[in-house]
């Protein structure tokens, strides 16, 4: 078959029109300019194996470099790819609406849809299979971007580049595992191409995840040892072209990648396998994970990368809207967010029931997840329209034209998250190399998520100190200027300080309340942490019974998954019917259903 080898060049986002591109492709259907489509094997070796203990010939190990030179191109577009990339671009709006934006970010309580995309899209918590497919139309791709080169068999020549290669996928991996519940994990990373595919139960994905990290770490750790020549070779290669998402390209920084993901993946697991979790953790952090500003993984400025996609989608777009819960919960604890992220009302609202008039620009106003949207991108036809974006200048706090959205990075890792999953490690007892009340405080002196290379910018920093001392949350109340009937009061019943004779279900909820915080707009990790823990609490969502698929049960509950990708097809449902429900109910779940729990989600207290 054709594999198409990408040349690595320097992307900038096109400015595109203001109507959402509903599509999602194969990437050979968009690359154009620098792409060449060469008639290559599939390869299918040994992708968990990595020989790092021995050290080629040097002849050897520069012939490999030179036959490999695109796969390396192309491990960098994973990159991309893992982040809303699309064609060799740094992450860019369609994709990222497509594998983010649609059902991720409404799930994880920070987003919401302000129409209904031709009727595609009737509420939240609708199941629309194009949208819904997204993410895992992502994971196909990165396989056929990274899975060659780790079934080759030159690259284990190289084999810090092959862990690499295994470290990203064992990344989007685990994202796929937390969104669906089951993959074709084993069958993606062997290359197989095409169907039948053999869906995998996630703890057992997570398993072997964890298993190839442990690898990775080894591999990178012995790499100290290689000669000089050697380790300019991988240095060379690391620095152009294939890592775009470390700020030094060393290798160092990949190992902190592979052991931050298993951190990760500890607390994802603690409900599942106490013991298990305690020990991945610990080994994870006595290895070495993010610890600082300059350790975290992330596509910013310093990657090419122009604007944070999300911005496009929400003010050019119009297609997305802040999330009431998200608004309650920044403004019961006055949150900097409130102050200079969010946008004031873009126009006037006028209530259906009694006509009153919400003026525009009188305050931050969300929506309320479940509303039965309609059609429209402009108030004239959506007044819903005029509800929250990001604000695009900040005249009144600063002279400079500057919006925080804009430039925010897309991050792997961010250090604030890190700093929150040993806070929490800490309070359960574990050693994390410090206390909990320590890493608290650190999670939430690097939560901003404006950009970290440009100090003037950073008005998050501005209003920190008097954040941390918030001892009470605000009595707030939702107000939709709309419709009275959606109006809510705040759930949020904890403050941010911290204080050492809390107990323990409440320092756990102030951690994951600020560590969601500090992940917008991650959506998949958000998600994830509210449904492992239960917190931050959220507002219920509106017409679940009526619009999802009829397995809403709790008016207190989110979403908890979406059902397998692919069905539609002859082979896909077959596939499903096969191996993925099967899958899905060895991990406890009782079927292929939005509320059917993953094997980490489990409905039992926290301690």
């Amino acid at each position: 078959m054709k594999l198409d080898i990408i040349k690595y060049a320097a992307f900038t986002l096109p400015l595109l029109g203001v109507t959402a591109c509903m599509d999602f492709d194969a990437p050979s259907d968009e690359f154009n300019g620098d792409q060449e489509t060469l008639d290559e094997q599939v390869y299918q070796g040994h992708p968990d194996s990595i020989p790092y203990m021995i050290v080629a010939e040097k002849d050897s190990v520069n012939e490999a470099k030179t036959v490999l030179r695109q796969n390396f191109s192309q491990m960098l577009n994973a990159e991309y790819y893992m982040k809303g990339g699309k064609g060799g671009s740094l992450p860019q709006e369609h994709q990222y609406q497509y594998v983010y934006n649609l059902h991720i970010d409404n799930y994880a309580g920070y987003c919401v849809a302000d129409q209904n995309f031709d009727g595609r899209m009737v509420t939240t918590y609708s199941y629309y299979q194009d949208f819904c497919d997204g993410p895992y139309g992502a994971y196909k791709d990165i396989r056929n971007l990274l899975c060659n080169t780790l079934n080759h068999p030159m690259v284990d020549r190289l084999p810090e580049i092959k862990a690499i290669a295994l470290a990203l996928f064992s990344y989007t991996s685990q994202e796929m595992v937390d969104v669906y519940g089951a993959v074709p994990y084993t069958d993606f990373k062997n290359n197989r191409q095409d169907a039948p595919f053999t869906f995998e139960p996630g703890s057992e994905i997570y398993k072997k995840i964890v298993n190839n990290l442990d690898t990775i770490n080894a591999c990178l750790k012995h790499f100290e040892t290689k000669p000089d020549w050697y380790k300019g070779i991988i240095n060379g290669i690391l620095a152009y072209p294939a890592d775009g998402i470390t700020h030094d390209k060393q290798v160092s920084s990949w190992r902190r990648f592979a052991n931050s993901l298993k951190l990760r993946m500890a607390m994802h697991y603690v409900k599942y396998d106490n013991d298990q979790a305690k020990k991945w953790a610990e080994e994870a952090v006595r290895e070495g994970v993010v610890t600082t500003i300059d350790e975290e993984i992330v596509l910013d400025i310093n990657s090419g990368l122009v604007s944070n996609p999300l911005t496009f989608i929400t003010n050019s777009w119009c297609d997305s809207r802040l999330n009431a819960s998200f608004e309650s919960l920044l403004a019961s604890l006055d949150h900097p967010y409130m102050k200079y992220v969010f946008a004031k009302n873009s126009a006037d609202i006028i209530n259906t029931t009694t006509g009153e008039v919400l003026p525009a620009n009188s305050r931050v106003v969300g929506l309320r997840a479940g509303l039965i949207m309609t059609p429209g991108q402009t108030v004239i036809v959506n007044p819903r329209v005029a509800y929250s974006g990001f604000q695009l200048d900040d005249y009144d706090v600063d002279p400079i034209v500057y919006s925080a959205m804009n430039d925010a990075p897309c991050y792997y890792f961010k250090v604030s998250e890190l700093h929150f999953l040993r806070a929490e490690g800490a309070i359960r007892g574990w050693d994390m190399g410090g206390s909990a009340d320590e890493f608290y405080r650190k999670g939430l002196e690097t939560a901003q998520l404006e950009c970290r290379m440009q100090d003037y910018k950073h008005y998050y920093l501005r209003y920190l100190e008097d954040y941390m001392n918030v001892t009470e949350p605000i009595d707030y109340v939702y107000v939709d200027p709309m419709d009275n009937r959606n109006n809510y009061p705040s759930v949020t019943k904890i403050g941010v300080k911290w204080n050492d004779s809390d107990p323990l279900e409440t320092k756990l909820e102030k951690i994951i309340t600020q560590k969601y915080i500090a992940l917008y707009p991650y959506g998949n990790e958000a998600w994830t942490e509210a449904r492992r823990t239960g917190y931050p609490k959220m507002f219920p969502v509106l017409n679940a019974e009526d619009y999802s698929d009829g397995t809403y049960a709790n008016p207190e509950e989110i979403i908890r998954r979406i059902p397998l990708p692919g069905s539609g097809s002859s082979e896909g449902d077959a596939d499903i019917v096969r191996t993925g429900i099967p899958a899905l109910q060895a991990d406890g779940g009782f079927g292929d259903y939005q509320y059917s729990r993953i094997f980490w989600d489990i409905d039992r207290p926290n301690f």
